[in-house]
């Protein structure tokens, strides 16, 4: 565990106290969504030119815009005295990978420093890797330097970035730039942390586990702190197909299992073996809290939140202050959830808050078809829970999470993702990228969040707590898209306005502080252009205004990429984005990459490489108009 160092004195401290500042007002800010009125958004004109679907690699904008690259795969995240340059073919080391940008940037958040806001932390997700891409003689053989390359590449980025005469840049070196990867020590809090479930060979207490993985989306408390979410960390684990290892319900249901790999990192990190420890994949698929400010503080896993395929961890606060995380099951047929803490969020930052997100009380969803939905406990107490001796106690809640939640009957989902919660009507919306085994044989049928079967276009689903409170134990829903393109027969598509740009397979979702919706776009590498997505080109970001229903597509990425991340600076003079994964040709990613942007003049000619863009108006208007 990382021993706690105090932070300079003279500027460090003075950034220190305006963060904390931003944090407060943003407490106030969200008591004033949660007790103030809730309908009274009004429309904000989309007044960009929309961008027509491309299939072109490269990033294209309205022309009203324009864009700077910042932060690719392999650039310094600037620790002083560590600055290594990316090399073209891959060759860095794992020692530099460790203190270099990670690959396939994810989820994004902002945190100002100095209150002229000229200068600031983006901290930032790396959600996998592409072996292929990753190591100079590609992904095979397998070896124990590439895995240990391999665990340096996931994780989050925490950089500084400066406004210039001339757009966003980099500060290098900074005293705030930090690499957390799949190495790095953490500690394990809240209910499970000690369980028998958390214990290993490696630590035999079950608090202190080495890194996070699979890192996906994301949230920011209202004290300051970022949340990091595992998401598909089962890939990581594995056996050679065939070995003794448990294969109970747990094991099934997160598919841990011999063979079910991805990579073979158990190969050379024994840890990773399910074979040899089957409670380490339980102590992955948490939300995980970041201190930004403070280099040297210990990231904690906040067990109290469950454990998951995780995606979002998107806070708000109740009418009488506590803090509520929106949080989703990133697999087909899982769940949506919130937590609500059980104590207030207190002035003072996260010193003042240290503990907040370890007590509290985890609900899943149960959509229901008359448009009203319930929020259901998974309180060890709950009938349908007590009397099953897995989850009969609060670590077997939580470390089982998702048979818990289909214990109480909570509404299996296509996908769920993203969650953002509107600025000023305090309603929620949460994107579902898509499901095609929906209706399939023994599986689930369509119902009515989930209307329709093979849904390969995905959809967004709205909500509102009863009594406009966050901490409301039921709520009422609706559909605001059903994605897709409307010339397909057979789609069913259904979108606010008839003008609406169409798309595929919504993902990342953000409100900016005007109340516009950001969608990002996740249609997998093999589908592009094709089928059902023929006529959406690549992946895109749109900009929808939830209040007048109008979409309009705002950018489109290289060929292969995923956009995600998206985060409106509060003032919104910059839209910051991530184009990741470009030139992917499958989920599975590998092969010869479709794309070589943002270095190279055609594919193989250099390495695609994941990477931050900073977005801004020609004319410096806000972002979205």
């Amino acid at each position: 565990m990382a021993m706690k160092r105090s932070l300079p004195d003279g500027p460090a401290r003075a950034d220190r106290r305006f963060v904390l500042k931003s944090a407060a007002a943003a407490v106030t800010a969200l008591l004033a969504t949660a007790t103030g009125p809730t309908r009274a958004a009004t429309g904000t004109p989309l007044g960009f030119t929309a961008v027509p679907p491309s299939l072109q690699d490269a990033v294209r904008v309205p022309p009203e815009y324009e864009f700077q690259i910042l932060y690719r795969w392999g650039d310094p995240t600037g620790i002083a005295g560590n600055l290594p340059a990316f090399r073209p073919d891959a060759s860095n080391t794992a020692d530099e990978q460790a203190v270099q940008a990670g690959m396939h940037h994810d989820g994004m958040s902002f945190f100002p420093l100095g209150a002229d806001g000229r200068r600031a932390l983006l901290v930032l997700n790396h959600e996998y890797t592409d072996e292929h891409q990753l190591h100079s003689d590609g992904a095979k053989p397998s070896t124990r330097d590439k895995t240990l390359k391999s665990l340096h590449a996931v994780g989050v980025s925490v950089i500084e970035i400066e406004r210039t005469s001339t757009g966003w840049q980099q500060v290098l070196p900074s005293r705030y730039a930090r690499r957390i990867h799949g190495r790095t020590p953490m500690a394990i809090s809240g209910p499970a942390a000690g369980s028998a479930l958390l214990q290993t060979a490696a630590d035999s207490t079950g608090r202190r586990v080495l890194g996070t993985l699979a890192n996906c989306a994301m949230g920011v408390t209202p004290w300051g702190t970022y949340l990091t979410c595992e998401e598909n960390f089962h890939g990581y684990f594995g056996a050679d197909k065939g070995a003794v290892a448990s294969t109970d319900a747990t094991a099934r249901r997160y598919a841990t299992l011999p063979g079910g790999q991805w990579v073979d990192w158990y190969r050379f990190d024994e840890r990773f073996d399910v074979s040899r420890h089957p409670n380490e994949p339980h102590r992955f698929g948490w939300v995980v809290e970041i201190d930004p400010i403070d280099p040297a503080s210990t990231p904690v896993k906040r067990t109290a939140l469950g454990r998951k395929c995780t995606e979002s961890a998107t806070c708000t606060l109740t009418q009488d202050g506590r803090v509520a995380v929106y949080m989703a099951d990133d697999a087909r047929f899982e769940f949506i959830y919130k937590f609500v803490s059980r104590d207030r969020v207190r002035p003072g930052g996260y010193a003042a808050n240290r503990d907040l997100l370890d007590h509290g009380t985890l609900y899943a969803a149960r959509f229901d078809p008359d448009g009203f939905g319930t929020w259901l406990s998974l309180n060890p107490d709950h009938p349908a829970l007590k009397t099953d001796k897995d989850l009969s106690d609060p670590a077997g809640v939580l470390v089982r999470t998702r048979l818990a939640g289909s214990a109480v009957g909570a509404t299996p989902m296509d996908r769920p993702e993203w969650v953002a919660i509107h600025p000023h009507t305090g309603e929620v919306f949460v994107s579902l990228t898509n499901n095609a085994q929906r209706g399939s044989p023994g599986r689930p049928d369509a119902d009515a969040a989930n209307p329709r079967a093979a849904n390969l276009g995905g959809h967004i689903i709205r909500w509102t707590e009863t009594g406009d409170d966050a901490a409301a134990a039921t709520f009422r829903w609706a559909h605001f898209a059903l994605a897709g393109d409307p010339a397909v027969p057979g789609s069913a598509t259904r979108y606010p306005s008839p003008a609406a740009d169409p798309f595929g397979a919504p993902d990342g979702l953000h409100f900016d502080s005007a109340g516009l919706l950001w969608i990002q776009t996740d249609m997998s590498g093999q589908a592009i252009g094709k089928g059902a997505y023929a006529n959406l080109g690549n992946n895109a970001l749109l900009c929808a205004d939830p209040a007048t229903g109008a979409i309009k597509r705002f950018l489109t990425g290289p060929k292969g990429c995923e956009i995600t991340g998206c985060v409106v600076a509060p003032d919104r003079s910059t839209l910051f984005v991530n184009i990741q994964h470009p030139g992917e040709t499958s989920d599975s990613g590998g092969g010869l990459a479709s794309s070589a942007w943002p270095d190279g003049a055609a594919p193989g000619a250099a390495r695609p490489r994941s990477a931050i863009l900073a977005i801004r108006r020609r004319d410096a208007g806000p972002v979205g108009s």
